[in-house]
């Protein structure tokens, strides 16, 4: 079990990683041409455009309002599936590991100059819940064309991955795509630059109050395998664990929070080991305990 700690203590070299195996055909940015293997059709865990050169695998929201959308399906089953799996798993830990747009956020956060607190806009975190059930779910079925298709609104009209991974990248490199730039990319560019902006300032507003995407992992934090245990009696209340999360979680109050991306830096900078990292490999009685290397039984 020390060999897997150490391992998810380098979460910034597991992001780039994630990044890269998820966007391997790089020589495809110089044809702006993409990938149509067979690979094409799974889902990969992170936000990650299907329309990026590179990428490797289909973005989950993109392929769930593909399907949904379409005049011949009513649900994604497959999809939803593995989104379910993933969740079950490992709920936001996805995105604090495995999600190219959080690795993004997170690398701009680190260019110098004043950082702003989001604990006072924590209502703001619900708006990526109306956009996992409106935009995503219910829209490309209520609003469809002639032909019974609906659109893909999340995709074409919020997702500031989609310009940056897909629309920008073919732009220059095609230049029938280029001649094709409307409105709509202007009004996606615009996403993307409020989101990089925003991303300087604050620590990733995009997953915090839009990931329709984060939000369906974060449904899954109270129930995933993957998770932290709290003692209570080892805790000196000093707040470190308070302080340090960018996420604007108090752990001591719930290790389960819909907002937590299980980055676990609150586990790193206790002084007492209150907080440790846990992994649920059959249910809430048996725990693999990935600080202490050590199997607890309730029974």
């Amino acid at each position: 079990m020390g060999s897997i700690f150490n391992f998810f203590k380098k979460r910034g070299t597991i992001q780039a990683l994630a990044a890269f195996f998820t966007n391997p055909h790089v020589g495809n940015f110089m044809s702006g041409s993409l990938y149509t293997g067979k690979l094409k059709t799974v889902c990969v865990p992170g936000l990650n455009c299907y329309s990026c050169p590179a990428a490797t695998g289909a973005c989950p929201i993109g392929a769930f309002q593909a399907v949904v959308g379409s005049s011949k399906f009513n649900f994604s089953y497959y999809i939803t599936g593995i989104l379910i799996l993933i969740g079950t798993l490992f709920g936001r830990l996805i995105c604090g590991f495995l999600c190219p747009f959080g690795w993004f956020q997170d690398l701009l956060h680190k260019i110098p100059t004043k950082k702003f607190s989001t604990k006072k806009l924590k209502f703001l975190t619900y708006i990526k819940f109306i956009m996992l059930f409106v935009v995503v779910g219910l829209l490309p079925v209520l609003i469809t064309n002639k032909i019974g298709m609906g659109s893909p609104f999340f995709c074409k009209y919020v997702c500031p991955q989609g310009i940056l991974e897909g629309g920008i990248p073919l732009s220059i490199a095609n230049e029938g795509i280029r001649g094709a730039i409307g409105k709509l990319f202007a009004l996606k560019s615009v996403i993307l630059a409020s989101v990089i902006i925003l991303s300087i300032l604050v620590y990733r507003p995009f997953c915090k109050w839009i990931c329709p995407l984060g939000a369906f992992y974060a449904l899954f934090n109270k129930i995933s395998m993957y998770g932290y245990n709290f003692d209570e009696s080892k805790c000196v209340n000093c707040g470190k664990c308070r302080r340090t999360c960018k996420m604007d979680v108090d752990i001591t109050k719930t290790t389960t929070s819909l907002e937590c991306i299980r980055c676990g830096e609150c586990v790193s900078v206790c002084p007492t080991k209150a907080l440790s990292k846990k992994f649920d490999i059959t249910d809430k009685k048996r725990v693999i305990d990935l600080n202490n290397k050590t199997v607890i039984d309730n029974n």
